[in-house]
């Protein structure tokens, strides 16, 4: 578990990154998702229905449907991702949960912290699915 991200979504980026990965005319259901990530049916399902309500990720119903990227990996970025899922939340409140934190009033640890943020803020805004698609094909293959 990450220090910043909640566990769904750590798994709502990996499902994107797997999405990303693969050829966009194909569908995948949500079985077929949890079973490449080795994450449980239900958790994947919900997340990805998350993610279709925000215009990520798109899906189809029947017999053959299931999720797909509903835009092309270079117009997503990780922050869209997590906005959906955690919100900024993170990159805004303290991460102690002092309340009234801020730079007049510091928690212990909010000047090193508010470094990391940013530096996070910063990577998860610059970082597109394309930039990552090499590196994300090399971890989901040694899955």
């Amino acid at each position: 578990m990450t220090v910043i991200f909640s566990k769904k979504c750590e798994l709502a980026l990996q499902a994107v990154l797997f999405l990303s990965i693969k050829d966009r005319e194909k569908i995948f259901n949500a079985a077929e998702v949890s079973a490449e990530l080795k994450v449980p049916k239900e958790f994947v399902s919900k997340m990805l229905q998350i993610l279709t309500d925000s215009g990520i990720v798109g899906s189809r119903k029947g017999k053959n449907g299931g999720f797909f990227l509903n835009k092309h990996p270079k117009d997503i970025r990780l922050i869209d991702i997590v906005e959906a899922i955690d919100g900024r939340s993170v990159f805004e409140n303290c991460v102690l949960g002092f309340p009234g934190c801020s730079n007049e009033n510091p928690c212990p640890v909010h000047n090193t912290w508010g470094k990391l943020r940013d530096q996070a803020l910063k990577m998860l805004t610059a970082e597109t699915l394309e930039d990552l698609r090499d590196k994300t094909k090399r971890k989901i293959s040694n899955l």
